[in-house]
């Protein structure tokens, strides 16, 4: 049966619904970890068929989350998006369910007030925007985008100095926001409600943030992209490729991992596959992902 693209989470009042654009995405687990080979994705038993195939490949999907806090329906990324060329062709010029799979979720793209991308990579603003009549517009007409201002300047310099040439999505995702007055610039410790709040989780990118959920005792916390796959909950301090200064990465990695570890915190991987979430457990030295 066919991994559903929704899933719903209830975290006290908060209401949380995960939507799913590409789904158990394979690869070989050192394009992630540099130096590692299958063997390390086979040893851990704990790692479901969802997470690996029988040969160690790692599987991730890419997905975004809604959520309902106070009356607010805010968005955490937004995937990848339609009809635009990103650098591999399997995320390029997609045609995908979204936006009909988040109104069925109760996410009506007109009813979202505030976007908020963890960070700035292709693949959390694609849905920032969609194309209408040959223009880049704002998929989300009434909303606030907010943008991390460590962040959005870094994005920026790279483009000023043409150091990266990942930017695409920076013309077609970041500035039809911008120049329609839409976007906010916002530090890495913020509030959207009292129980909904952001904090620093940098290394992947310098000003990457993570979401803290808190309400009526119930705790999550969605990753973002400071973990891309439960092995890293494992091997916290392993370089990841992804990062952008991969010691910092591994740093904030080990501190989240001994910061939730053992505790009721259920952690909404971004890039997990179905079912998503879990409760990171210690055993022995390691740690791992929990799914009951």
């Amino acid at each position: 049966m066919a991994v559903e693209h929704i899933k719903h989470w209830k975290i006290g009042d908060v209401e949380v619904a995960r939507i799913v654009e590409v789904d158990s995405f394979e690869d070989d687990i050192w394009v992630l970890l540099k130096d590692q080979t299958p063997e390390l994705i086979k040893k851990c038993d704990w790692l479901q068929s969802n997470f690996k195939t029988p040969e160690g490949r790692m599987k991730i999907s890419f997905q975004c989350f809604a959520l309902r806090s106070r009356g607010r329906n805010m968005m955490i990324d937004t995937c990848i998006g339609a009809d635009r060329k990103r650098e591999f062709d399997v995320f390029s010029n997609l045609r995908t369910t979204f936006l009909t799979d988040l109104a069925a979720a109760g996410f009506a793209r007109e009813t979202i007030d505030t976007v908020l991308c963890t960070h700035l990579h292709f693949d959390h603003v694609g849905w920032n925007t969609m194309l209408v009549a040959g223009r880049w517009v704002p998929t989300f007409p009434k909303a606030r985008y907010l943008f991390g201002k460590t962040e959005f300047d870094h994005w920026m310099q790279l483009r000023k100095t043409g150091s990266s040439h990942h930017l695409a999505h920076l013309s077609d995702a970041i500035d039809p926001v911008i120049e329609a007055g839409m976007a906010d610039f916002v530090p890495a410790e913020f509030e959207l409600t009292d129980e909904v709040s952001l904090f620093p989780t940098p290394g992947h990118t310098p000003g990457h943030v993570s979401v803290h959920i808190r309400s009526r005792g119930a705790e999550a916390v969605i990753t973002g992209d400071m973990l891309h796959h439960p092995i890293q909950l494992a091997e916290p301090e392993l370089h990841a490729n992804f990062d952008e200064n991969v010691e910092q990465g591994a740093r904030t990695r080990k501190t989240f991992v001994e910061r939730f570890a053992n505790s009721p915190t259920l952690i909404i991987g971004s890039h997990f596959c179905d079912p998503t979430s879990g409760w990171i457990v210690r055993e022995g030295d390691k740690c791992k992902l929990r799914i009951d």
